[in-house]
């Protein structure tokens, strides 16, 4: 089977990948460098915990994948399973955890409660006004700098072309095939995989499938190097957006931080948010809530991108409402990293085989038809 892939971030590298495992003649097409978009926008964060439960099926697929990435990509990614903590500083906070906790529990996911005491003891430094937290010690993160290229270059070893600096100019779909035309010419295939981000609704629009999708960026930062001591990614749980931190230290020392900053609307063309220095202050305030130390560093860099929010937070995954042929996974919103490998690995056994083991039903793009 021919499969043409639109869009070559962590979605549409991996799914290329896994098709080409599959046996399918896979053409990958990226309007700039493969992983330069939501990818490399991404904090790098692994985490199930406070995943819509609906996602954590999925999840759990990707954490297994994440944690063969090495061995099968033949390439270091720095997946760390270093745990996540998401501390807890008033009432609200513990109560959403608890609930969250009790909830996912059926869903396969084990979170354990920890005390101010444990706190300290097994991670010190985090959070000093904490008065619980919750702790997913299988969870960490990866490099997402690292990621997409390693799955594109395991594709290409397989077969897969990888094709970068392409203008699509049109897609047809013939009956029988797709034929997407270019500035690099005509490629054409049985089967289309929409995995162009937050582009990706403009693709389902000609196919007459509207997704009600935002495209905003978020602000990032990284700090100077500093002794490598806090092992986990550490987030929070809060009803207050301006409090919504988070932060992991990479084995280099630099302390890579997000959050607690409004997400910006971003143009799609050129499809680029650029970081606010104005914002950094208070979002720096929000992350020495977790880490008090962090109030002493030099930030010495801060980057934005772009990412498609859609309107109920959940992807779009599967087959087309409208165009046998046509496959969708996009619209992550800002929360796609850690689902990457297994997002390609459930849509090449959708494509390959015409089911799926792991439940998407919740991300069918006609599900705004539906509710409409």
């Amino acid at each position: 089977m021919d499969v043409i892939v639109l869009g070559g971030g962590l979605m549409g590298t991996a799914s290329a990948y896994f098709l080409a495992r599959r046996g399918a003649r896979v053409t990958l097409v990226e309007r700039n460098r493969i992983g330069t978009g939501a990818t490399v926008a991404s904090f790098g964060n692994i985490r199930r915990t406070g995943r819509h439960l609906a996602q954590l099926p999925l999840a759990h697929r990707s954490l297994r994948l994440w944690g063969e990435a090495e061995k099968m990509l033949g390439r270091d990614v720095e997946f760390r399973a270093s745990g996540h903590i998401r501390l807890i500083f008033d009432q609200g906070g513990l109560a959403d955890m608890r609930a969250y906790a009790e909830a996912a529990r059926p869903w396969g996911l084990e979170l354990e409660e920890l005390s101010p005491r444990e706190i300290r003891s097994r991670f010190p430094g985090l959070g000093p006004d904490a008065i619980a937290a919750s702790f997913s010690p299988h969870d960490g993160s990866g490099n997402p700098r690292l990621i997409a290229p390693a799955y594109a270059e395991a594709a290409c070893k397989l077969g897969a072309e990888i094709v970068e600096g392409v203008e699509v100019e049109t897609i047809r779909c013939t009956g029988s095939s797709f034929v997407v035309t270019s500035s690099k010419g005509a490629f054409t295939a049985e089967c289309l995989l929409n995995t162009a981000g937050a582009w990706g609704a403009r693709i389902a629009a000609q196919f007459g499938e509207e997704v009600p999708l935002e495209a905003r960026g978020p602000q990032m930062g990284v700090t100077e190097p500093l002794p490598h001591r806090v092992l986990p990614v550490v987030g929070i749980w809060t009803r207050d957006k301006d409090y919504g931190a988070y932060l992991r230290q990479v084995e280099r020392g630099n302390i890579i931080f997000g959050g607690a900053a409004e997400r910006v609307p971003v143009d799609l063309d050129p499809g680029h948010a650029v970081a606010d220095p104005m914002r950094l202050p208070a979002q720096l305030r929000a992350v020495a809530r977790l880490l008090p130390a962090i109030a002493q560093v030099a930030v010495i860099r801060t980057w934005s991108g772009c990412e498609g929010y859609v309107r109920d937070m959940l992807p779009v995954m599967g087959r087309s409402a409208t165009t046998p042929g046509l496959f969708h996974a996009f619209g992550f919103s800002g929360h796609g990293f850690q689902l990457g490998p297994g997002v390609g690995d459930a849509m090449a056994e959708l494509i390959m085989t015409d089911q799926c083991e792991t439940p998407l039903d919740d991300f069918r793009i006609d599900r705004f038809r539906r509710a409409a």
